[in-house]
């Protein structure tokens, strides 16, 4: 068995978003231990750092991720795709978004504002023959499954949504929605 260094210990902590006094109230300890513990000055006894480990992995098991959020399987379109394709997949799963991927790498994101907005531009009938890759926009956030809620606020902050992406691979995508399904 590994056992936790300090450094290891406050990394953990300040991951978890924990002072030192959280942390010892979870642990049942009290906060200068969790300081001198951390700081290297004192070496705790194996039953104090086990409870210690315990807190952190309770508190782990609270916090939310991308992998608990997120929406699979994913519902794509291809570069290539026409935008009236786009239009109807949309429409009969109910998205007014979708990503757009190639060989399971994200690379826009296509929705019903970028669709309209394309439309003002020129015939609405003509932007149905436009291939997605020409009215998609381009920037998309990604996080990897282990990403944190708070990780994941920060780019819907700027983005409509997120897409998770594992291995290179495009495996579910959260929204504004899906955040606030799991904080109600």
């Amino acid at each position: 068995m590994d056992l936790p260094t300090p450094a290891d210990l406050r990394e953990r902590r300040t991951e978890l978003g924990l002072t030192q006094s959280d942390l010892a109230e979870r642990a049942d300890v009290s906060q200068p231990l969790i300081a001198r513990i951390e700081g290297g000055d004192v070496d705790p006894r194996l039953s104090t750092l086990r409870r210690i480990v315990n807190a952190l992995q309770e508190a782990e098991g609270a916090v939310l991720r991308a992998g608990d959020l997120m929406n699979e399987p994913v519902v794509s379109v291809e570069p290539d795709d026409s935008v009236r394709r786009t239009t109807e997949l949309m429409d009969t799963q109910g998205y007014s978004q979708v990503p757009v991927v190639r060989d399971g790498t994200p690379v826009g994101l296509i929705g019903n504002s970028d669709i309209r907005q394309r439309s003002g531009e020129t015939d609405a009938d003509s932007v149905g023959n436009l291939p997605v890759d020409e009215v998609k926009r381009d920037a998309v956030a990604s996080v990897e499954p282990d990403a944190t809620i708070d990780e994941i606020n920060d780019y819907l902050n700027h983005n409509d949504a997120v897409l998770v992406v594992e291995s290179g691979e495009t495996t579910g995508i959260i929204t504004e929605a899906d955040i606030a399904a799991h904080i109600s």
